[in-house]
């Protein structure tokens, strides 16, 4: 029987991907000295928030995700990121593959949210395997699945992560919104000529700061 083994060495941003892609690279060795024909691998990411350091800025805005941070001890769960699958050709020893992970830039997803907070350092995960192994073991087809057991940890630079953003959404940020809302804002937009969605929020935060008598934090021009 073939034994896995998986490691995940290193990462980069894809420039010219159609969504923002990370692409993993992962080392896959069979250790027993059998000959692997192809592995139909899938492969399940979680974040691992409680492997880090947050710093006071990270704090405060993970804080809706997470809650206060005296809370943290219970609340820094293991996070879902996606799923994802490929097909591997046949290897002995080991083999090393490119593991295309695309992702959602929408800031209404957990893992969204999370990773826009972060201003450096890596972000800890954690690879979970399964799939199916093909071998032919003295002329018949042997099938076996991979073991859940199988695992490898990997801390992704933050700055990956930027990149791939930046190539589809460079100084942008995306949320999600009811069809209702949208309406009021197009409406809002076109009676007062404002040129760009970005101006008229940064329009609506103005009112509101004048209107609480709080400082304007809209980071838009006075």
């Amino acid at each position: 029987m073939a034994d896995l083994t998986f490691d995940c060495i290193g990462a980069q941003a894809e420039r010219y991907a159609v969504l923002p892609t990370i692409t993993l690279a992962l080392r896959v060795s069979e250790t027993s000295g059998q000959r692997v024909d192809a592995i139909a691998l899938r492969c399940q990411i979680r974040i691992e928030p409680s492997r880090r350091r947050y710093t006071p800025d990270e704090e405060e805005r993970l804080r809706d995700l997470f809650g206060e941070t005296t809370r943290w001890a219970d609340t820094l769960k293991p996070m879902q990121f996606t799923t994802v699958s490929t097909m591997i050709s046949s290897f002995s020893g080991h083999t090393e593959i490119e593991l295309p992970v695309n992702f959602s830039y929408d800031l209404e997803i957990g893992s969204g949210r999370y990773f826009a907070s972060l201003e450096a350092g890596e972000i800890p995960l954690l690879l979970l395997f399964s799939g199916t192994i093909f071998s032919v073991v003295d002329g018949r087809m042997q099938v076996q699945q991979v073991p859940w057991s199988k695992e490898a940890s990997y801390r992704l630079p933050v700055s990956v992560w930027r990149e791939a953003v930046d190539v589809h959404f460079p100084n942008m940020g995306w949320i999600a919104i009811s069809r209702e809302t949208l309406s009021g804002l197009e409406r809002y937009k076109t009676e007062r000529a404002l040129p760009t969605w970005d101006a008229t929020l940064n329009t609506l935060l103005g009112e509101a700061s004048e209107a609480s008598g709080a400082p304007d934090s809209s980071g838009g021009p006075s």
